[in-house]
């Protein structure tokens, strides 16, 4: 056992010294390859001090570290988006074929509900002239401010909304992406439900719900979606 012990500690010693010799016979490795310099602990040739430099590449490691994270993530989100668009790209196509109410609504809440990870989706819609002529209905002044909107909005979402908009189910539902709708004669929201409470987050990029609004609002013109009850 101790032969095997100091046979492991000869060989570790001639790995160390054959990096030694490199080294020495590269004196410019550590400049043409920044990134080990960033990986090693140089240590102060005074105990318990730190020297300025030594606290610089600490930071600049820390700040490195944090930049990386933020790159993966990144990345991640953007083949995220990009396989969202092309899997949207294939409802889109479906939409243009679609002429019955009822194979719409079918069509939105199967999709909508699979490629947002979502439990609930609600369809509220409103002729104009009820708008108008009902000014003060609870229903139309809860969700006012968001068919008054031109872009999607994504976030938390209270509990009094979520049952208003998705019923009994709404007391699980926690975030929601809230898309505006504008028809002829129609205006109103489509909502995307999860019980995540992050799932729907006021940072997140609102490009595809946009699109996607602008799509459904262009075919209300001539297919109206019907009575969809909030699945």
């Amino acid at each position: 056992m101790m032969h095997q012990a100091e046979h492991s500690q000869d060989e570790a010693f001639d790995q160390e010294r054959q990096v030694i010799d490199y080294l020495i016979a590269h004196p410019d490795f550590l400049a043409r390859h920044p990134e080990v310099l960033s990986a090693i602990e140089v240590p102060h040739g005074i105990q318990g001090a730190v020297s300025l430099i030594e606290y610089q590449v600490r930071v600049l490691r820390r700040q490195l570290a944090t930049e990386r994270n933020r790159l993966v993530h990144l990345i991640a989100r953007a083949r995220q988006n990009e396989a969202l668009a092309i899997r949207l790209h294939g409802l889109f196509l479906q939409l243009m074929t679609v002429e019955e109410p009822e194979h719409l609504c079918h069509l939105l809440r199967e999709t909508l509900l699979r490629e947002f990870h979502a439990e609930a989706l609600a369809f509220k819609l409103f002729a104009l002239a009820a708008l108008e002529s009902r000014p003060h209905d609870p229903l139309v002044n809860a969700f006012a401010d968001f068919m008054d909107r031109r872009n999607a909005l994504c976030g938390p979402l209270s509990p009094e909304r979520a049952l208003a908009l998705f019923g009994d189910g709404g007391a699980s539902i926690h975030s929601a992406a809230i898309v505006p709708i504008h028809a002829d004669g129609q205006s109103g929201i489509i909502a995307i439900g999860s019980s995540d409470a992050t799932r729907f987050s006021p940072e997140m990029g609102t490009d595809f719900l946009n699109r996607l609004g602008e799509i459904i609002s262009q075919k209300l013109r001539s297919v109206r979606l019907g009575d969809c009850e909030p699945a």
